[in-house]
């Protein structure tokens, strides 16, 4: 399976990718099968078990509604915040959720079971779905899992049409059984540069004498499909990603209060964002540390009230993207002294926007193929590490370095976010979340300069540091993988 550059960047809901937006996605692909098996109406009842981390951090990650939600048919890609508010009211007040858009069940989250302290071997972010006729025959039974990023596998490993972000029509074909991308079981399309690794990645450039946005690219458009506009569609949605996060900033630079889920957490964005226009009316470049922090905490605020965002390449971790390429969209023209031999090209907004997510897409690649963007699997390095690992080589490539300063560069904010451990106070994508994206993007900016300095020769490869992260993932204890067992989950009195 060659992974698409929208199965890392897709449209969803917070506030998390692993535990809202993949249980969605999974519970409107067991309802679908089962309108598709015609049976729908022979549905009385329906289980849903939560397992492991779903189990212990899901009420705070909005899993049990998302996962009733997904029965009624919404999908986290078109469903809006207000969508949610209102079904969701429906659901409590009524006692009833709408299998498939049409088939009342009593149902409701206090319904659903937990069993937090039960790991699947598999996963630990797993969902049972168990659909039972009137006198308690089972219709059918699914069990699924959210392995970050939105990205969902079934059980058995079948390949399965689902409701994600894949390339185009035919482009997601998931042998390995991903439900998340756009799939109708047909055969994936050849790409002209596969790869898993960096290594892998860097010969193809050596090779093609282009750069790793270049060759991302070149794998999209066979993905999407035959024909001279595919480069063009291909554009067109990366631009598309890049208006999400544009506008999930502007609604979030105009939400004040608090955010929902007890913690009385207050929103700082739009202050913040006031003082900045007092304090740096003519956009200074010396300001730019501050802008990075706004960007960044402007999306995670948004995520944390469960509003629209881009996963990038998850919820948690969606604020460094958009913040790291806010600075090079703004700042660059400010920051031209790369070297003689390697100045920063002039390019328009689109184009800016275009080959740093393309580049940053690479680098997302190689963490899915090789380890994991799962904190529930490997911690927030995971999430944090890799959005700032891929972040530094989206910035590096519109700032004219070579694949092997960009590399470099990516290398560099992983590196430095080795270790990072997932533990949500109260469960919740609001602390240390919101602040944590906000440091891992001035990381990644830095990285990205670092490796501009260098020649792209350095000591450790970014493979090594991918393996090392998927091994101290493997290591690390489960209670700080986004259980709220251990941490600041546990040190820190909720109040």
């Amino acid at each position: 399976m060659t992974l698409s550059i929208f199965d890392l960047f897709s449209v969803g809901i917070g506030p998390s990718s692993s535990h809202t937006v993949g249980p969605m996605r999974a519970a409107a692909y067991f309802a679908s099968s089962l309108a598709a098996d015609g049976v729908v109406e022979r549905v009385s009842a329906v289980r849903i078990d939560l397992y492991g981390s779903l189990a212990a951090t899901g009420p705070g990650h909005g899993t049990p509604t998302a996962v009733l939600l997904g029965l009624e048919g919404l999908q986290p890609e078109s469903v809006t915040p207000a969508q949610v508010d209102e079904r969701r009211a429906s659901i409590a007040a009524t006692g009833t959720t709408l299998l498939a858009g049409r088939r009342p069940l009593a149902l409701t989250e206090n319904d659903v079971v937990m069993h937090p302290l039960t790991v699947l071997p598999r996963h630990t972010n797993a969902v049972r779905l168990t659909a039972f006729a009137s006198g308690g025959a089972v219709l059918a039974e699914e069990t699924y899992y959210s392995v970050g990023g939105g990205f969902v596998e079934r059980e058995d490993g079948a390949a399965a049409a689902g409701a994600g972000g894949g390339a185009g029509a035919g482009a997601g074909a998931r042998a390995s059984g991903v439900v998340a991308g756009a799939t109708d079981g047909a055969a994936q399309p050849a790409v002209p540069y596969p790869f898993r690794t960096a290594a892998e990645l860097l010969q193809h450039c050596r090779e093609s004498g282009l750069g790793l946005g270049g060759v991302m690219l070149a794998n999209e458009v066979a993905l999407a499909g035959a024909g001279d506009d595919a480069a063009e569609s291909v554009r067109a949605r990366l631009l598309a990603i890049r208006d999400v996060m544009d506008e999930c900033v502007a609604t979030s630079l105009v939400r004040t209060g608090v955010l929902p889920g007890g913690l009385a957490v207050r929103r700082r964005a739009p202050e913040w964002r006031e003082r900045l226009r007092v304090e740096d009316p003519t956009g200074a470049p010396e300001f730019w540390q501050e802008w990075v922090n706004l960007i960044a905490l402007a999306v995670n605020e948004e995520n944390a009230s469960g509003g629209r965002v881009v996963t990038a390449p998850t919820n948690g971790a969606a604020g460094i993207v958009p913040a790291v390429l806010h600075y090079a969209r703004t700042y660059l023209p400010h920051h031209p002294a790369v070297g003689a031999d390697a100045p920063v090209p002039v390019l328009s907004d689109d184009d800016v926007c275009v080959r740093f997510l393309l580049a940053a897409a690479a680098v997302g690649v190689l963490y899915k193929e090789q380890a994991s963007i799962s904190g529930a699997e490997v911690g927030c390095q995971g999430e944090v590490g890799s959005a700032s690992s891929m972040a530094a080589a989206g910035l590096a490539e519109v700032m004219g370095g070579t694949p092997e300063q960009v590399e470099n560069a990516a290398e560099i904010a992983m590196e430095h976010n080795l270790g990072l451990t997932c533990d949500p106070i109260g469960g919740l994508v609001q602390i240390p979340c919101i602040e944590r994206n906000a440091i891992a993007a001035s990381k990644a900016i830095n990285a990205a300069k670092m490796a501009l300095w260098g020649d792209g020769s350095h000591h450790v490869s970014l493979d090594q540091v991918i393996a090392t992260m998927r091994e101290t993932g493997r290591d690390m204890s489960d209670k700080y993988k986004e259980t709220a067992l251990g941490g600041l989950a546990v040190n820190v009195v909720e109040c």
